[in-house]
């Protein structure tokens, strides 16, 4: 049985490139029936895309979105910075789908403001080689991750993440992130709405946020390259979803009748191409 869920939101997920949980999303994909999902940007990653890199998970996952979309599930996808190249098609809508730069929702009595968080990165506004040049070095950070977890798991030490490491341990990285969440709930508060709902920092959250002129809920989506978390709603309660403690979809086996055809990479591509959208 699949567990109802009135809203997901899910964000950076970064399909195609080697950090990307693509699996493990797909069996979370599969273990929820939503009535709406919000996607909430780099849920691509073209600016990593390589022909030579594109498993089936990655195409299951996209395959997953669309099935969603054939059976009425309302898709928002709100466009991140690193499928950025979607903004030229803001305002289009297919079937139940709808990509946008931004969503403000009212559910319940209270108001929503969604959308990714790159607005507020210094980095991608002045020098967007800079920020193209740290996803590199993020993504083989993970790749190195993987071959750790892999020797320490032998060792029966269990996991670990040299990127949460990182950030912890790095002054200015914990002072970025405050910064981010203080600034998206300036914004919120100024203009009136009960909640903040970001992605782009990779950091899960969910709290008030509260300032001299106000306060607001600020929640987090996280991602699915270190942390596999997203938000969800339901019968008016939200909670942080986390992979890691669900064990019913840890075990859901992937469909082997559903498994992407081999030329789905290049179909891929190709739609990439149609739409004018540089890859590789």
């Amino acid at each position: 049985m699949k567990r109802e869920v009135d809203l997901v939101v899910i964000s950076d997920v970064h399909l195609g490139t080697y950090g990307c949980h693509a699996k493990e999303l797909l069996q979370y994909m599969q273990s929820v029936q939503p009535k709406s999902v919000i996607l909430n940007g780099d849920i691509i990653d073209i600016w990593q895309f390589k022909k030579s890199y594109w498993p089936k998970e990655h195409m299951l996952v996209i395959r997953h979105i669309l099935k969603w979309v054939a059976e009425g599930v309302h898709v928002s996808y709100i466009t991140g910075n690193h499928d950025e190249m979607m903004r030229k098609f803001v305002g289009s809508n297919l079937g139940s789908l709808e990509i946008v730069n931004k969503k403000v929702m009212h559910i319940d009595g209270k108001s929503f403001w969604i959308f990714h968080g790159d607005v507020f990165d210094v980095t991608m506004q002045y020098s967007k080689w800079l920020a193209k040049l740290g996803s590199v070095g993020y993504d083989l950070l993970i790749l190195l991750n993987r071959a750790v977890n892999y020797f320490s798991i032998k060792m029966g030490k269990g996991k670990m993440s040299l990127s949460k490491k990182i950030k912890n341990g790095v002054k200015s990285a914990v002072k970025f992130i405050n910064k981010f969440e203080e600034t998206a709930a300036d914004i919120a508060i100024h203009n009136g709405y009960d909640y903040v709902i970001c992605g782009h920092i990779h950091q899960p959250e969910m709290r008030e946020i509260v300032t001299d002129k106000g306060k607001v809920q600020y929640l987090n989506s996280g991602d699915w390259i270190e942390n596999l978390t997203c938000l969800e709603y339901h019968e008016g309660a939200w909670t942080i979803y986390n992979y890691n403690d669900d064990s019913i979809a840890q075990n859901i086996k992937l469909d082997d009748k559903s498994s992407a055809h081999k030329n789905d990479k290049e179909l891929f591509t190709m739609l990439m191409e149609e739409f004018k959208i540089k890859v590789g």
